[in-house]
């Protein structure tokens, strides 16, 4: 018995349907645009930066403080 009850024959067997159907450079194609994407994903958490909240972002609270002075 292999993987779940499955055995190396019948896994090979579904390995060689998978082969014929899809053809060796589109799996090479979809498995090295899987491995990107692991990386990049992988990256993005290693890299991610802690947000600051005495920052203040530079869109509409810049445009706010402007309203408010010229009501005043």
């Amino acid at each position: 018995m292999g993987i779940g009850g499955i055995s190396i024959w019948q896994l090979l067997i579904i390995l060689a349907i998978v082969v014929m159907l899809f053809g060796t450079k589109r799996l090479r194609t979809m498995g090295s645009d899987l491995g990107a994407a692991i990386k990049g994903f992988r990256s993005s958490m290693t890299n991610e930066e802690p947000d600051s909240p005495t920052e203040e972002p530079e869109g509409d609270s810049a445009q706010l403080k402007e309203q408010s002075d010229k009501d005043e």
